[in-house]
């Protein structure tokens, strides 16, 4: 679990003063929930996000837990550090909507005639309840070739998923390099 403090002050100075000691600004926030300022160590809660086995994990702050996945985060355009994260608590027993990442599994037959392989959707959005959520859409590229592509309708929901893209956009495919 993800220990965090609470911000007492949510002012432009006392925001930097927390970054320039190594934390990362926060928000908390959740339908019939008040928003929550936090600040987590940044390079514990990077530990931590690369290594989570799943989308939702839980995190405390103020002596509270709550179960949480990453809505949206800011980072810096020159130096790409992670300036804010928002932090959108699960509410269990609603339908909402997420971002699900998609994972691609096999090498394409395509790579070895010249080809390459093109993520177009890295994130596809879904409708479910929290329960329901799926860590990742696993796509088999093994059997691509120069041309092909896999589109959102052959991409196999869980159930109780609803995807919410149109099912003729392209997910992943194999073109040829020039």
């Amino acid at each position: 679990m993800l220990e965090g403090i609470l911000r007492e002050s949510i002012d432009k100075h006392s925001t930097k003063g927390l970054r320039r000691d190594g934390y990362l600004i926060a928000n908390i926030y959740g339908k019939g929930l008040e928003n929550i300022n936090a600040a987590f160590k940044k390079n514990e809660f990077m530990k931590f996000v690369k290594t989570k086995p799943s989308l939702k994990f839980k995190v405390k702050v103020g002596g509270k837990e709550h179960e949480v996945i990453i809505h949206d985060y800011q980072k810096d355009p020159v130096t790409s550090d992670l300036l804010h994260v928002d932090l959108r608590v699960l509410n269990y027993g609603e339908v909402s909507q997420f971002l699900v990442p998609v994972k691609t599994k096999g090498t394409p037959i395509g790579l070895k005639n010249k080809g390459v392989l093109i993520t177009s959707k890295r994130r596809l959005k879904v409708k479910c309840k929290p329960e329901n959520l799926p860590d990742a859409f696993t796509v088999d590229v093994s059997a691509l070739d120069v041309g092909d592509t896999i589109l959102v309708r052959q991409v196999e929901p869980l159930e109780g998923v609803t995807i919410k893209h149109p099912g003729s956009d392209a997910v992943v495919g194999v073109m040829k390099s020039k």
